[in-house]
């Protein structure tokens, strides 16, 4: 496979409903696996892939990152692109070797790996049962870019964002939202007094969301 990742699994033969996590900017492959036990029961099986990019993230310390930082410019959104091919063809490889139930496949994003959420979900929305997107933004270059069609109206997404969040401002949060009901996208949208982080309440609403939109349904058809 191309991307390092880890995997939480759950017993059982499957398949499994799936959630791709994909960690922000700075971390790695291990920063969202620790939520597994805790999303629903722990009935998820979760893929953690792990951005290509290394970035400095302390003088002796690599992160890893989906694409470059644009220090207050606009995003790199031919990077994104690039790391958006190489998640779909990890995808495909997920597919074939993990008891992963297609209909039940669930891409969450926080951070910056909530741009790539954003990226592959609204731009192959019937490959995904939910979108999810954790403390992230929806970049107008990038919407402007991608192909995205009537299908994204079915496609059932949830929004949390922290109000007190340093790093991206509601203000963006509330914005992307805007331009996901611009798209008609079936949108959840939960704001909570919390920083760029994720916190007991918003796993718990995640939770019970993701089992009233993938959990007791079929699945995407």
């Amino acid at each position: 496979m191309q991307l390092v990742h880890t995997i939480y699994e759950p017993d059982g033969p499957g398949p499994f409903p799936t959630l791709l996590t994909l960690h922000g900017r700075g971390a790695n492959a291990f920063d969202l696996l620790g939520l597994a036990p805790h999303i629903c029961q722990g009935k998820f099986l979760v893929i953690c892939p792990q951005g290509p990019l290394e970035t400095p993230i302390a003088a002796d310390t690599v992160g890893y990152a989906w694409y470059p930082m644009s220090l207050g410019g606009p995003p790199d959104v031919a990077a994104i692109l690039a790391s958006q091919k190489r998640l779909q063809i990890f995808l495909d490889d997920c597919l074939k070797h993990y008891p992963i139930d297609p209909k039940k496949l669930v891409v969450l994003g926080f951070s910056q790996g909530g741009v790539m959420a954003h990226s592959l979900a609204l731009a192959n929305p019937d490959r995904f049962a939910a979108l999810v997107v954790l403390s992230s933004w929806l970049p107008r270059e990038l919407v402007a870019q991608l192909e995205i069609g009537i299908a994204v109206q079915t496609l059932p997404t949830l929004v949390q964002h922290g109000t007190q969040d340093p790093m991206i401002e509601v203000g963006r949060a509330r914005d992307s939202v805007e331009k996901l009901r611009e798209l008609r996208v079936p949108l959840t949208y939960r704001e909570y007094d919390m920083g760029h982080e994720i916190k007991p309440r918003s796993l718990l609403d995640l939770s019970a969301w993701l089992e009233e939109h993938v959990e007791a349904t079929g699945g995407r058809p």
